[in-house]
Formats: structure tokens, sequence, C-alpha cells
């Protein structure tokens, strides 16, 4: 197809009812160039007002954010201030170990697999003025009833359940490293080397950047109206230095806190680097950019080509026993990214085997993604700000030849076959 035919096609996707979704956004690379964006829809709206989505409009982007912390962690293991097979203990300034296996390290290795045996609990970003030393001890508000550990038979290490709080202890970790808060750091330092006015405090976005950024979207009724889950400021910048929980499963835990007294090294959840930063897809390809010319962006080398392969490369396999798989949609894990067999039950393509690595994202509503073809210098990303449906409840969210949500499976499979045609 020409670019009329694919703008049709992604154009085709957008709606306020059924599967469609409010405002998409997608880039295309071939041959370690770019070869495609295109926008449309909203990023925000207000009674009768509507803001146009664009290539650089701004998202909590979700799960795409672990990548993030991922390339810190490994910018830091390259400085040889940390590495991967470290006791995670050692940072935290506790022991933590799970209870019915204290012989077993968790690592950060684990920690960025998924195979820690840690859980995420009901909630998983508590108050600033809180250690996550709570989430395991007895008798504290978060500690759930041990919720936040995996049930016995589960060995740290070898079994994978994928858990946003190993993201909050790595970027607790990364603040104890480096003696500066998870949010500066990254700035000073990953977002910075790519490029990205990226930030996790929307109120601390420069004026700009907040009015770019948008808001996400649910309906409590197909028919309904849209209602705005995350980031729906109505155009009003928040405080600077204040941030909302972000707990997706507990969204009633979202009151806002100060950040001006926090102390870092003791709460990285607070700053959700499982999902909390507000990047544009724009930014996501600076990222695609950096991952096919072997960890170099802009005339600098901000990774060196052998931590891309270790995060791109298979930490946890499932066996057909160790591991909790989401569906099927997680069969192979790396560190920060996942593989997605062309022929398997995740598969991004109808038509045609294509294998990819990268992550997904989702959570308040928004679905992004960012993916790379191993060794053809291809890859893709989008980004979609809400459902007209509820997943899982409604079988229309439900993907038709794999086992990801319809809206997924419509997008990625439109930009497969879009990489694989150039």
């Amino acid at each position: 197809m020409d670019r009329t035919n694919w703008d049709a096609y992604f154009a085709s996707l957008i709606g306020a009812t059924g599967t469609g979704v409010p405002g998409m956004a997608v880039l295309a690379y071939a041959r370690g160039r770019e070869v495609y964006r295109f926008a449309a829809g909203v990023r925000r709206m207000d009674g009768e007002r509507f803001w146009p989505m664009t290539v650089d409009s701004r998202f909590r982007m979700a799960s795409v954010s672990k990548m993030f912390t991922v390339f810190t962690l490994m910018e830091l293991a390259e400085a040889g201030r940390l590495s991967l097979d470290d006791e995670v203990s050692q940072y935290l300034g506790f022991r933590l170990r799970h209870p019915s296996y204290p012989d077993v390290p968790i690592t950060l290795r684990s920690l960025a697999s998924h195979t820690s045996g840690l859980r995420d609990g009901k909630v998983y970003s508590i108050p600033p003025s809180v250690s996550v030393r709570a989430f395991f001890t007895p008798g504290s508000p978060y500690w759930e009833g041990g919720a936040h550990f995996a049930p016995a038979g589960q060995v740290p290490g070898i079994y994978f359940t994928y858990s946003n709080l190993n993201y909050g202890l790595l970027g607790t970790v990364i603040e104890a490293v480096t003696g500066q808060r998870f949010d500066r750091y990254q700035k000073a330092h990953i977002l910075k080397d790519l490029g990205c006015r990226a930030d996790y405090v929307p109120g601390n976005l420069e004026g700009p950047e907040f009015d770019k950024l948008g808001t996400v979207y649910l309906k409590r009724d197909e028919r309904g109206p849209w209602q705005g889950t995350i980031d729906d400021f109505g155009g009003v910048q928040p405080a600077c230095e204040t941030l909302a929980l972000q707990n997706p499963y507990a969204q009633d835990v979202c009151q806002t806190y100060d950040l001006t007294a926090y102390q870092p090294g003791t709460n990285g959840t607070i700053f959700s680097p499982q999902g909390g930063l507000r990047l544009s897809l724009e930014e996501l390809g600076h990222v695609l950019d950096m991952v096919l010319h072997g960890g170099r962006y802009a005339g600098k080398q901000v990774l060196q080509p052998s931590s891309l392969k270790a995060m791109f490369s298979s930490q946890w396999c499932f066996d057909g026993h160790n591991g909790n798989t989401c569906g099927q949609t997680l069969l192979t894990y790396g560190l920060g990214e996942f593989f997605v067999d062309g022929t398997g039950p995740a598969r991004c393509c109808r038509t045609k085997a294509i294998d990819l690595w990268g992550h997904t994202g989702q959570a308040f509503g928004l679905l992004s993604g960012l993916f790379v073809r191993p060794g053809t210098g291809s890859g893709f990303a989008y980004v979609m700000n809400g459902e007209a449906l509820a997943e899982d409840d409604d079988p229309r969210s439900a993907g038709r030849f794999s086992s990801n949500y319809i809206w997924e499976e419509n997008v990625m499979d439109g930009l497969c076959r879009l990489i694989d045609g150039l």
C-alpha cells in the first residue's frame, strides 16, 4: 500500500465507539531510518474543545517506561557502579529475601527480568515519606497480608511473574547508587542523551512540553462520553514538585504528595519507574534510532552494544511450568524487553511470521509499544490514548488472531505489514 492507503488504515482505527480510540500516533523505521509517521484524533478534550493528536503529543507511556529504567541500570553497570548480579539488599539498606526462600538472593537481574519472587499486590506506588521496606514488613499498611511475595513453590530466580513493584525497587536502587532522585537522574543522563524533554512529574515539565501533554481516556458506557483517567488536568499544570500516586489496580489510592522533602534511595515507587514517564512518540523514535544503530544516537554512544544485547536477549523462557505468561503474551523475557515469536500466540502480524523484540504499555486505558525486528534495521512505535470498551469484560476487546488485545492487534498488524513491505 502507498502512504495514502496506510493513512486511511490507521485513521480507520480511530473512533468514539466499539474498538475505536480517541487518538493514535505511529512511527515506523526500515533499513535504519524513519519511513513513516502518522497522527490523528485527539490528545485532549474539554467539552466541545479538542486538541489534536500529534507525534510530539506527550503521554504517560505506561510500561514502555520500563526500558528507560533498564537503560539507566545498564549505563550504571557500564560505569562500574553496580552489577546486574548484585543483591538488591545491599542497596536498599535492609535484607530482602523471600520468606520461603531465605537462602536465595534477590538480584537486580531478577528484578529487571521479573523472576525476583516479588509481586505487586493491590498497591505498588506508596507515599514519598514511606520506605519501600513497608511492602515487606508485617503490620505495615502496605504489607497486604504478604501479597508482595510469591506463593511458596514459585522459586525466585526461576519463576516468572510480571510485577511492576520490581521496577519501583530498581528505581530505588538507582537513587541509592547515584545519590539523586530517580526522575532527576534520568533527566540528566539517559533522557538528555536521547534528546527527550520527558519527565515523571507533570508539574515539572517545561511549559511548552506540558501544553503537549495528553489525557488518557476510558468510557463507563460505550455510547457515553470519554472519561479522563490519568493526566486530566484541564490544561492547568499541577504545582511544581508535586506528584500523585499511580496505582492502576487501586485508583482510589492516588493522592497527591509534595516531593520537596523526599529522601532519594528510600522509595522510588512514587515516580512509577515501571510506567510513569511522560513521553512523546517523537521521542520514542529517538529510542528506535539508538537501538537500531548499536546504541548510538545523534553522534553519541549512549549505550554499548553489549548492554543492548543483554536487554534484548532471553533471561527467562517459559518451559510450560516456570511462570505466569499473562495469557500467553509473555513467553520470553529479557531485561525490560520481551520477545514475540512471529508464529506464537502473541504474534503481531496476521499474514506473515515476523519476530520482534520490545515492550508494550497498557494502563488506565493507554496502549503503547516499541518493537524492533532483529537484524533488519526495522522497527516501530505507537501510542493510543483510550478505549471505548472494557478490557477482558467485553469480548470485542480480544484479538482475532492472537492473544493481544484487539487495539494492539490492529495497530501492530498494520505496522508489521508496513515495515515488511519496505
